[in-house]
């Protein structure tokens, strides 16, 4: 083993100890992640305005609507953790994956007789292409995740119909129907308008409060 290790130039030695330091902890986050034992937090939406107490309803309305923000992007803002952003590759699990496969790809390539410069440059590059392929699974999984858990804060800006009336001016709550990450729901609200709202009333959310979806007629 030493004989092979001081037969190694300053390059390979120092690639190995790059890729084999990597490999495991890639070892280890992997069975981490097997058993339940390396599994990252919910992420922050700064753009939640769920459990604020605004006195009126209709100026949330307008800040819920994405569209007066510019519309839904490709990548997302990176304020939830389902969001797809360039950051997004700069995790733990990006950059050990970054530092296996660059270690291993540029060893392979010197070992072949590949000048090491060049053989440095192709590990770089497949590193951060599978850099990249594990943020896509990572942020495709999260899609997965949430669309299978009724979130709430996707009811903001969402038309529903009144099934128990609403009590005005926030004295008790009723029940909303309304069409939700692709099934039909049924939620509690409250309303700040000052009338009740009647069964069979059309209303949108404007907000959410503890779990109950706050409306406004619509008109």
């Amino acid at each position: 083993m030493a004989e092979w290790w001081n037969g190694l130039d300053e390059v390979l030695k120092i690639l190995y100890c790059i890729a084999i330091p990597a490999t495991l902890i890639m070892v280890i986050q992997t069975i981490l992640s097997l058993v339940g034992g390396f599994e990252g937090g919910a992420g922050v939406d700064f753009s939640d305005t769920s459990g604020l107490d605004f006195d009126g309803s209709s100026d949330i309305g307008e800040l819920s609507d994405a569209s007066d923000l510019g519309g839904d992007d490709f990548f997302g803002d990176g304020g939830n953790p389902t969001d797809f952003s360039i950051m997004s590759m700069f995790t733990v699990q990006g950059i050990v994956t970054f530092l296996t496969v660059m270690g291993w790809t540029s060893i392979v390539a010197i070992s072949s007789g590949t000048p090491a410069a060049f053989s440095i440059i192709v590990g770089i590059a497949f590193g951060f292409l599978a850099m990249f392929a594990v943020a896509k699974l990572i942020h495709i999984s999260g899609r997965l995740t949430e669309n299978g858990t009724l979130n709430l804060k996707n009811a903001i800006g969402e038309n529903g119909k009144v099934y128990i009336p609403i009590p005005a001016e926030a004295a008790g709550e009723g029940k909303v129907n309304l069409y939700l990450q692709g099934r039909y729901t049924e939620c509690d609200a409250i309303t700040f308008e000052k009338a009740q709202i009647p069964t069979g009333t059309m209303v949108r959310v404007t907000d959410i409060r503890n779990g109950v979806l706050i409306v406004e007629i619509d008109k």
